[in-house]
């Protein structure tokens, strides 16, 4: 009588570990598209040079969305696609409905191939020029690309592959396809964000003197001025103090004009006792912690903001030809 050749532990259990992968990503997929959604800020560290997380940095370039649609949104359906791919022969009863079991386990597995193939070469090519390009790296896109080859390699060692060179085959043709549909959807990433048109704007040199802080040295623009005056016009607050480097840089982005605004609609809140009209009461009861912060619709965001952002955040629907970026953005 012949023994049954046991099968290895990771061909037993492959699918389900798969399966719990793609459950991992699609949590962070789901969390990214409540943020961008909700017009908040992914939790991430925040670099201590120019008060902006890495995150933030990346959910700002051209690289965030396709189409329009968030990639968190689109990563979501593939974590979704990938879950229903692996566990769906296991809804069978492999005793019962062993034929349609084993029909299903062999159509799907090439599909997982195909799918975790895409998904594994266009994370790469995202976390590439996330280094590269953008010069900033998201930990949760990070997670997520992991996830993503984690998944990949789950595929190729989870069954026993009959055709070694179809599955090389397919691999290369899929990965290639992957990669010069990227370039070319994002050709022209690249090119706004090289020639987006804006100047740096100068930064701090020696330490800030009370009550004032550092002078502003840019000028406003038309469409600085409106920002600030939709800024005031709803109520937003930022939350600042006249010795915050970061503090200088979002006045530096306003101009010296839109700055004037800011001040005198009371946009601005003083936070530290020796700066000019200080509150700090204020900045107590809203339970700010770091500067510059800027409360818009109840919800705080931390580090100096774009002003592409803060018109996003705000519903701003005037001119956005903003005139000045900070280093290295």
């Amino acid at each position: 009588m012949m023994r049954r050749r046991s099968q290895p532990w990771i061909h037993r259990y492959s699918r389900l570990l798969i399966g719990a992968i793609a459950v991992v990503g699609l949590i962070i997929s789901t969390y990214l598209t409540i943020v961008e959604w909700s017009g908040g800020q992914a939790a991430c560290p925040i670099d201590p040079t120019t008060g902006v997380s890495g995150c933030q940095k990346v959910a700002e370039s051209p690289y965030s969305h396709l189409f329009g649609v968030p990639l968190s949104l689109l990563g979501m359906f593939g974590y979704l696609g990938i879950i229903v791919l692996a566990l769906a022969p296991l809804v069978f009863n492999a005793e019962q409905d062993k034929k349609t079991r084993n029909q299903i386990d062999q159509s799907t597995w090439l599909l997982l191939l195909i799918g975790t193939t895409a998904m594994a070469v266009f994370s790469a090519y995202l976390i590439f020029t996330s280094t590269t390009v953008i010069k900033a790296l998201c930990v949760y896109c990070l997670a997520s690309a992991i996830c993503s080859w984690l998944l990949f390699i789950m595929t190729i060692f989870g069954r026993q592959w009959e055709e070694i060179g179809q599955l090389i085959f397919t691999c290369l043709v899929v990965g290639v396809i992957t990669l010069v549909a990227a370039l070319g959807l994002y050709s022209g990433a690249n090119n706004a964000i090289a020639s987006s048109g804006k100047t740096d704007i100068p930064l701090p040199t020696v330490a800030a003197a009370p009550p004032y802080g550092w002078e502003v040295s840019t000028t406003s623009g038309p469409a600085e001025i409106a920002l600030a005056k939709h800024l005031a016009s709803k109520g937003i607050k930022e939350y600042g103090a006249f010795w915050c480097p970061h503090c200088y840089e979002q006045k530096q982005l306003f101009g010296k004009e839109a700055v004037a605004i800011i001040k005198e609609e009371k946009v601005y809140v003083e936070c530290d006792p020796q700066g000019n009209a200080p509150d700090p009461k204020a900045c107590s009861a809203a339970g700010i912690k770091g500067f510059p912060t800027w409360i818009i619709a109840g919800a705080q965001h931390s580090g100096t903001q774009s002003l592409e952002k803060l018109a996003e955040l705000s519903g701003y629907q005037g001119p956005m030809d903003f005139k000045y970026k900070l280093p290295g953005r």
